[in-house]
């Protein structure tokens, strides 16, 4: 199965909100029209600080997405990425999909000099642990949040 990872265009909305929505149902949330059209133009923008995103694909239909930004680090003089969000849709996964989109966002970490990748998931979210314990570290940090 020929695998393409790409940034995504503007004509990929459709399928972009298909995958999006799927991902953000897995974690039993959901957004506001007004946040996918936000997210999705800065997604598209040419903002440095707005987020970046690929689109993957299998034989050129869209299975799999990563949503990426570089921000700055108090402990470093280089910038570092966050992978907000990685998707595979289900009839995907097991494919290679999710590791060639954490690999794509490693290279594109690496062409702007921020060799430090990080991401979160929630404990419960095993098969993708699978995958992450094998490409990457797992850290002992706890996340907070403020109360709403």
């Amino acid at each position: 199965m020929p695998v393409t990872i790409r940034p995504l265009r503007p004509d990929d909305e459709a399928d972009w909100r298909r995958l999006w929505a799927a991902y953000l149902a897995f974690y039993d949330t959901s957004v506001p029209e007004a946040v996918y059209a936000s997210t999705f133009a800065r997604l598209l923008g040419d903002d440095p600080r707005d987020f970046n995103g690929l689109i993957a694909t299998i034989d050129g239909q869209p299975m799999g997405l990563a949503h990426f930004l570089f921000h700055r680090h108090g402990w470093k003089i280089e910038d570092t990425c966050y992978l907000q969000d990685l998707f595979v849709d289900p009839q995907a996964r097991g494919t290679g999909l999710g590791r060639a989109l954490i690999e794509a966002v490693y290279a594109a970490a690496d062409a702007a000099d921020a060799p430090s990748v990080y991401w979160l998931t929630q404990d419960f979210n095993l098969a993708a642990r699978q995958l992450y314990d094998r490409v990457a570290k797992v850290t002992p940090f706890i996340r907070y949040n403020r109360p709403l």
